[in-house]
């Protein structure tokens, strides 16, 4: 029994570290690949596309400010 659990243990301390060490890397280098920053913008700016711009005044009988849109979605 200690054998199995000193083996395993080597194992763990070596293998699976280097293992776990090499998936980390991998996902830094893969997040960070050239090319991939038109991919991450668009992923930030997707919860943005559907508000228009809250600085004009909404006089409520708009179709295109937000707050009608708001009104639509609450009845």
């Amino acid at each position: 029994m200690q054998d199995t659990y000193s083996l395993l243990r080597e194992i763990a301390d070596s293998w699976v570290l280097l293992a776990m060490t090499v998936f980390f890397l991998g996902t830094i280098v893969w997040a960070f690949r050239p090319g991939s920053r038109a991919i991450h913008d668009d992923a930030a700016q997707t919860i943005f596309r559907d508000i228009s711009d809250l600085s004009q005044p909404c006089d409520k009988n708009c179709a295109d400010c937000a707050c009608a849109r708001t009104l639509e979605v609450e009845q």
